[in-house]
């Protein structure tokens, strides 16, 4: 390969990452624009490559989100994946270890990238459903197995959810320890049985089946002791949200009830204002009929002594 042909292809991926780091809106436009630019530019096959790339749903797309912007987080959970499944190998070797430690490493990263999720869809106006929530668990807990090896969905680039690998696939994946010295993870998806030696008659070897029959039997314990374990967490997901819910629906109960007597108060409240209302109004009526009579009388009062002072000045001159 050319110097010039790598550029053209780093340049190609870079602008690749950069388009699964847009807000999910900006998505198709953005590719569609790449596409053309690279076209354009006399790069045919990156363009039909770019062209073909899916707008991931938004489960995804958070997932690519946590792995550009949560990196320390989301290797966490890689390495709690690779430490799994090391622990997994050491036993199908016959070695002690223990898978507990690790399982629940990747329980807790597992936990811990859920909820950056969770903050991640809220911080673009988007509820974290069930559902949702559901979906972006599974891919993740899918990429911890696979632990982003070659041919395995990547992290940061996808464009569909992710499903856990089948059992096959999961027995491929554990690193391969003892086996002539080789150490690292098999870099094979798919797993093929390996037949089992045959005696110099054509008989199959009983230890070797014995063997292949032992290490695939401890490959199942140790994915269904995963499974329990993931099963386990649901179900106190489950039992913790029930118990809230509860929680909730007995406050609101509550404090219905406690708006129920606040109303029935203010009623009682209102009818006696109205009452006062009503015997203040009729008390200052009342006052001002008396108020009137009151000064009626006192005008009267007033005429008589005028009169008598008149007739005492006529009694008095006859008199005289």
């Amino acid at each position: 390969m050319s110097r010039r042909r790598a550029e053209t292809e780093a340049e190609s991926a870079s602008h690749v990452d950069g388009l699964f780091q847009l807000p999910l809106a900006e998505f198709t436009a953005a590719r569609n624009a790449l596409a053309s630019r690279l076209k354009k530019n006399g790069h045919p096959e990156e363009a039909e490559a770019v062209k073909g790339l899916q707008k991931p749903p938004i489960s995804a797309w958070t997932v690519n989100q946590l792995f550009w912007k949560q990196r320390i987080a989301f290797d966490r959970l890689l390495d709690a994946g690779l430490k799994f499944r090391t622990a997994q190998a050491a036993q199908l070797s016959g070695r002690s270890s223990d898978i507990r430690a690790p399982l629940e490493a990747r329980r807790e990263a597992l936990a811990d990238l859920s909820k950056r999720a969770a903050d991640v869809l809220r911080g673009v106006n988007h509820s974290p459903s069930p559902d949702v929530m559901r979906r972006i668990t599974t891919t993740l807990e899918a990429l911890s197995t696979y632990g982003g090896l070659e041919g395995t969905p990547q992290p940061g680039r996808l464009s569909d959810d992710v499903d856990p690998p089948g059992f096959e696939t999961l027995a491929a994946l554990v690193p391969r320890v003892g086996d002539g010295g080789a150490t690292g993870p098999s870099r094979v998806l798919r797993f093929h049985q390996t037949p089992p030696k045959k005696a110099r008659h054509g008989k199959k070897d009983p230890d070797a089946e014995a063997r292949e029959r032992k290490a695939r039997l401890e490959a199942a314990n140790a994915a269904v002791q995963n499974v329990e374990q993931t099963l386990h967490d649901a179900r106190k997901q489950v039992e913790q949200a029930e118990a809230q819910l509860k929680k909730a629906a007995a406050k609101a109960k509550e404090t219905e009830r406690e708006s129920r007597e606040i109303a029935k108060e203010k009623a009682v409240v209102d009818r006696r204002f109205e009452k006062a209302s009503a015997e203040a109004d009729a008390a200052r009526q009342d006052a001002r009929a008396i108020a009137e009579r009151a000064e009626a009388a006192a005008q009267a009062v007033d005429d008589a002594e005028q009169e008598l002072e008149k007739a005492r000045r006529e009694l008095k001159a006859l008199s005289d």
